[in-house]
């Protein structure tokens, strides 16, 4: 296979990934409400997390991440940090001002928390991103360094896009637009939680 050919193809699978609906989607979303430029910050701190992770993956840390109680520690600990974001979002629904600077998470933080509490990104990479790994590393390093960079891009991209069409959204319809995101944001990521702790639950009490 030529690399442009891998490439593409890597592309398409990074895009089905970044583009499904998840944590990162709904913060990405919220934050935007206040700056169009949350969504790169959150793609930032999630860089943070993912870069070090697939060189790690490619010197076999990705095993580890399928060790079970590991999975069930992130999945509960990423649970509660969701609940918690979560919760803040519908409350802040009630305010007269909606204003998210009171969020003590700052994209850049929520980028990087939301990306090392969620079990199923280090699933993912340690499945299959791990297959897309080694088939990079077949075109040497440079072949990984590019499949590194446009995997990443993709998901800046697609952050960056997200908050910029909510801040211009809420410029334009207002504080009720503000109040409907908050709340479908709010309600996705309570989704999430309950779904991190019940797989983390069933885990821990299966052993």
């Amino acid at each position: 296979m030529l690399l442009s050919a891998f490439l593409l193809e890597a592309v398409l699978i990074s895009l089905s990934g970044v583009m499904a609906p998840g944590p990162v989607t709904a913060v990405a979303v919220s934050k935007g409400t206040k700056s169009p430029h949350a969504g790169a910050f959150i793609a930032l701190g999630h860089g943070m997390v993912e870069i070090p992770l697939m060189v790690l993956i490619l010197y076999g840390f990705g095993d580890i991440l399928k060790i079970t109680y590991i999975k069930a520690i992130i999945g509960l600990l990423g649970g509660l940090f969701l609940l918690k974001i979560g919760l803040d979002l519908l409350q802040g629904i009630k305010q007269a001002k909606i204003d998210s600077s009171n969020d003590p998470h700052s994209p850049l933080m929520a980028g990087i928390i939301l990306s090392l509490a969620n079990p199923y990104f280090l699933i993912w990479w340690a499945t299959i991103g791990s297959i897309l790994i080694f088939r990079s590393i077949t075109f040497g390093l440079l072949g990984f360094a590019i499949f590194m960079v446009l995997h990443w891009s993709c998901d800046f991209f697609w952050c960056y896009f997200l908050s910029a069409l909510s801040f211009k959204g809420g410029q334009f319809f207002g504080k009720r637009l503000q109040q409907v995101l908050f709340l479908i944001c709010g309600i996705f990521l309570l989704f999430f939680s309950s779904k991190f702790i019940y797989d983390a639950a069933k885990i821990i009490f299966s052993f």
